[in-house]
């Protein structure tokens, strides 16, 4: 989906994913839609914090993979904005600072985390992974 790179399309991006997190068998209020929602709420306010270009929206992606073994499943969350030049960097905020913990709760959060060029554009990818159990 593309949103428009503001807080109000961070927002709907949050929803979004919680929504089709549910759709999926995750169910609201467990852990792993609370999980996967914040992730992606992290990566879409960075997008649009960082990775913001007038003019420009970025891209979310959301996407399940079930595994084979024991019923376990990965899901991939990808925020790609037009920003080449910003690359996310894990740096530790200072004490009392209001904000930079972001990418340290996708890191502490994500089984995987990275980042990738954007094919056949200007940007970055910033994707993260959870592997987790089916709920119960």
């Amino acid at each position: 989906m593309r949103f428009t790179s503001t807080p109000r399309g961070a927002r709907l991006a949050r929803r979004l994913v919680s929504h089709r997190l549910h759709e999926w068998g995750h169910s609201y209020n467990t852990t792993t839609n609370d999980t996967v929602t914040l992730i992606a709420a992290e990566l879409a306010a960075n997008a649009v914090r960082h990775g913001h270009v007038p003019g420009r929206d970025f891209h979310l992606r959301l996407t399940i993979d079930a595994g084979a073994d024991a019923g376990s499943t990965t899901i991939r969350i990808e925020v790609t904005d037009t920003r080449t030049e910003q690359m996310p960097t894990l740096t530790a905020p200072a004490p009392d600072a209001e904000a930079g913990r972001g990418l340290l709760l996708v890191a502490a959060l994500a089984t995987r985390w990275g980042t990738t060029p954007r094919v056949a554009a200007p940007g970055k990818t910033v994707w993260a992974e959870i592997s987790t159990p089916p709920d119960r």
